[in-house]
């Protein structure tokens, strides 16, 4: 899997070229994401609050909050920022513990090797009481990375041609939702019989930085919102978006907020 190092490489180079700038912001334009971290902001009064923003990209969040912080693992996206910006790996947060009031992310962790210790750095850095909205690109397709939803026919041989056809059976719930189900039931059963951590399962993906075929084709992980709900709540946090398990169960997708208990 890519290293920090070699992240930062990719994401200078694709900001200084620009298409990393076009897609950031058409990814906000499109899915209303300012809308959505704007009531995280309004809804938890956290708009003189010290955040923290995880994956800042361009910035286009930052006048949301007055005490705000910035962290990319690009530089180049970061020149965008009038507000501090400070280049970071998710994985290896800068700060001390219990820094800030409240932390988002959006449309990042995906994109993160590794998440579980990104999850882990957000929780240290958050203070006890501190709000989490976590808002990434859940359920990345394992078939993005080769653009086979946008690629003709004509690119691949029998096999991909299959892979292509078979895309809209896989992307549907039919298909998708009895899998999910039973693994949602084993790892709850594995919760409820310890009620110990869990651990945080992902699929790990091939990404593509060169080729931007769909928004996700440089993702390098598929993750279950349930996943993360398990993981916070199995540490004493408190998931206000699913208060119970049972609501917890049946999430979909969509940002999720938490506040840390420490």
């Amino acid at each position: 899997m890519t290293g920090s190092a070699e992240l930062k490489e990719v994401y200078d180079r694709e900001y200084t070229r620009g298409r990393y700038s076009r897609s950031a912001k058409r990814c906000v334009e499109e899915h209303a994401l300012s809308t959505r971290v704007k009531s995280f902001v309004i809804d938890y009064d956290l708009a003189d609050k010290r955040c923290l923003e995880i994956g800042c990209g361009l910035g286009a969040f930052q006048d949301l909050a007055d005490n705000y912080v910035g962290i990319d693992i690009s530089e180049v996206a970061g020149r965008s920022l009038h507000k501090p910006f400070v280049v970071a790996s998710a994985t290896a947060l800068p700060f001390a513990d219990s820094t800030f009031d409240a932390a988002w992310t959006v449309a990042t962790l995906e994109h993160v090797p590794y998440p579980e210790k990104a999850l882990s750095e957000i929780r240290r850095v958050l203070r006890g009481g501190g709000l989490l909205l976590l808002a990434p690109a859940w359920y990345c397709r394992p078939w993005a990375a080769q653009g086979y939803a946008v690629r003709p026919y004509s690119d691949f041989d029998w096999r991909g041609k299959l892979i292509k056809a078979s895309i809209p059976l896989r992307n549907s719930v039919v298909w998708r939702a009895p899998g999910m189900f039973w693994r949602r039931v084993l790892r709850l059963i594995q919760y409820m019989s310890t009620r110990q951590p869990t651990t945080f399962y992902y699929r790990e993906l091939e990404a593509d930085y060169e080729h931007n075929w769909t928004s996700d084709s440089d993702a390098v992980n598929s993750m279950d919102p349930f996943e993360a709900i398990l993981w916070f709540i199995s540490r004493g946090d408190r998931c206000l978006s699913y208060p119970t398990l049972w609501e917890a169960f049946f999430v979909r997708t969509g940002g999720i907020v938490f506040q840390i208990m420490k």
